[in-house]
């Protein structure tokens, strides 16, 4: 069959790369085009458009940026027409991905999303356009299920693919990345964030010399981008390409908001969510927002797990009293991982995500009308 993928962000491109590798194995004449990054390349799909492209962050970046949105969403639904796919699987990306679906479905394509948009957390009256729009919806948070059965849309629970991903890499050998113990930054991946939250989290590094601080850079960024920032801090390093390994040797990190939170988490660093938008941006978020935490580890836990910084309260005072707190609190710390230990349960209960969303993507398909 001819699958459409779309993933907008590094995660989706991850995530997207494993759906591809069990889809060939439940379809061995799988073809595949897609939206997305190196790693969904790499498992031989059509690259169309890399993510990189496509990352506009807040509200107010989002309105500078229509003319190319409008334009990208053109020029996807002409190549999706002349692809004629047997289906079109989104991950994640609402913004752009809600639009297509919206589309897709007019002209009768089958769409199945995978890893459903964060309705729950804002614009919930969106189900009801989901549930015309995406004849299959796959889930990786258990309570997304609940949710969605509230608005009369059954979903299907597949489990959390990072699970898989994350078991992985913490069985691969160590290869040492500093002397002292590290402290990691993880500023985010789209330039417009990392510029906002990368300078406050570097100025938190002179007060622990004891540390090695190492900033996890983007795939999707040039190395360019980052070094006026870096430049103030000699003692300050980078890596790329191997956040994993980074997360796998760190002792504590600073970690904006987003799937990066919940990486940390699985591997058992403790944290500090440092989450810092445009003023605009943010004070809309405020009010549409409607969920009491920004961090996925505290949203699934449904407690404060680990501590959120936000906006203004996101300063280097603020970092280094919590950051401290982490690093010298052993009580605090064990707290923390005993909770991480339990979200890993939690998510470990669906299974393999990737093996079940493929399976369940090729069992729908190859039943025609669906099943």
């Amino acid at each position: 069959m001819r699958y459409y993928i779309i993933a907008g962000e590094a995660s989706g491109d991850l995530h997207g790369s494993n759906l591809i590798k069990s889809l060939k194995q439940q379809d061995p004449d799988a073809t595949f085009r897609i939206w997305g990054g190196d790693l969904m390349e790499a498992q031989g799909a059509t690259l169309v458009k890399h993510y990189k492209e496509l990352a506009f962050m807040g509200f107010v970046e989002v309105i500078r940026n229509l003319p190319t949105i409008f334009r990208n969403l053109r020029m996807c639904k002409e190549d999706i027409l002349a692809f004629q796919p047997d289906a079109l699987i989104l991950i994640d990306y609402p913004g752009f991905n809600l639009r297509i679906a919206k589309w897709a479905s007019q002209i009768g394509l089958k769409v199945i999303y995978y890893i459903s948009p964060q309705v729950w957390a804002w614009k919930e009256s969106r189900v009801k356009a989901i549930r015309e729009q995406v004849d299959k919806m796959l889930v990786i948070l258990p309570f997304e299920k609940d949710f969605y059965h509230k608005w009369n849309y059954e979903v299907e629970y597949v489990g959390h693919p990072l699970i898989e991903v994350i078991a992985q890499a913490k069985a691969q050998p160590k290869s040492p990345l500093a002397d002292k113990p590290i402290i990691a930054l993880l500023p985010g991946s789209r330039s417009q964030e990392v510029s906002l939250k990368l300078p406050v989290m570097l100025e938190v590094s002179k007060y622990f010399p004891d540390y090695q601080f190492i900033v996890a850079k983007a795939p999707s960024l040039e190395d360019a981008f980052f070094e006026p920032m870096l430049a103030p801090y000699p003692n300050v390093s980078a890596i790329k390409g191997n956040t994993y390994g980074l997360l796998n040797q760190a002792y504590a990190a600073l970690v904006t908001s987003g799937t990066a939170t919940l990486e940390t988490a699985l591997f058992g660093v403790p944290e500090v969510v440092c989450y810092k938008g445009s003023q605009v941006s943010y004070e809309i978020a405020r009010h549409l927002i409607k969920v009491k935490y920004i961090s996925l580890v505290n949203l699934i836990m449904d407690k404060p797990v680990v501590k959120e910084l936000i906006q203004q309260e996101m300063n280097p005072q603020n970092i280094k009293i919590e950051l401290e707190k982490l690093l010298t609190d052993k009580t605090y710390r064990d707290r923390i991982k005993t909770d991480y230990a339990n979200l890993w349960q939690i998510l470990q209960k669906g299974g393999d995500a990737s093996a079940n969303a493929a399976a369940s993507i090729y069992r729908y398909l190859s039943a025609g009308n669906g099943g």
